[in-house]
């Protein structure tokens, strides 16, 4: 799944570790979720949303749908 949350992580300045304690998650669970190896949990994906203001649809893109466009 394609997101965001590199650049919005990145236009606070926080790194994956700032991310990551803000989350309650490890770094490397930031990591595997900004690099599309692994897709977060839906109380995660709300988690996320929650944190940046935003919609979860406005983070996280379906590939399938990007695809239509």
């Amino acid at each position: 799944m394609n997101n965001r949350l590199r650049v919005l992580r990145a236009e606070r300045a926080w790194s994956q570790q700032d991310l990551a304690e803000r989350l309650e998650v490890s770094r490397q669970s930031v990591n595997a979720i900004e690099t599309g190896r692994y897709d977060p949990s839906l109380p995660l994906a709300f988690k996320i949303a929650d944190l940046f203001g935003l919609a979860i649809e406005e983070i996280f893109m379906n590939p399938a749908k990007e695809q239509d466009r």
